[in-house]
């Protein structure tokens, strides 16, 4: 499997932007947005001139994409972690076999602070997350106009 990180300070091209948010549009099942949220997040990840950025963690298998993580930096520290997960996805034929697991940990790799997350509780991610030391320390309410 082959890693790629990329962050603001990679010249990324939209064809790869496109391609990242067409795999997790796809991949997401459920649990996704819809593109246009999905381009607008890496958006933010990757810009390091108007927001706090991001990085996205990208596994690919002879070229095609497996799996992709994309982290928002919050701006924030101590009272709301550094980094919120914003989306995880494995590809279909890859799930089961470790993969998530490895992304994960090379997301913690690249972070600098700590990660929150959200997940419905009735996704089965809630699981390898849980495994990994993540913990529910709320309950999140929203308010919507």
């Amino acid at each position: 499997m082959e890693y790629t990180f990329l962050s603001p300070k990679d010249t990324v091209s939209e064809e790869t932007k496109k391609e990242i948010a067409d795999f997790l549009y796809e991949h997401l099942d459920q649990f996704g947005d819809e593109h246009q949220y999905i381009m607008k997040c890496i958006r933010f990840a990757l810009d390091d001139k108007e927001k706090f950025g991001g990085f996205i963690v990208v596994s690919r298998h002879e070229g095609q994409i497996t799996g992709a993580v994309i982290i928002n930096k919050t701006g924030m520290g101590g009272y709301i972690p550094e980094n919120i997960l914003v989306y995880i996805a494995v590809h279909k034929d890859y799930r089961g076999k470790g993969l998530g697991k490895d992304l994960m940990l090379k997301t913690f790799d690249q972070a600098e602070g700590d990660i929150k997350l959200h997940v419905e509780p009735e996704n089965p991610a809630r699981f390898l997350y849980e495994k990994l030391g993540f913990t529910s320390k709320y309950l999140e309410m929203r308010w919507k106009r």
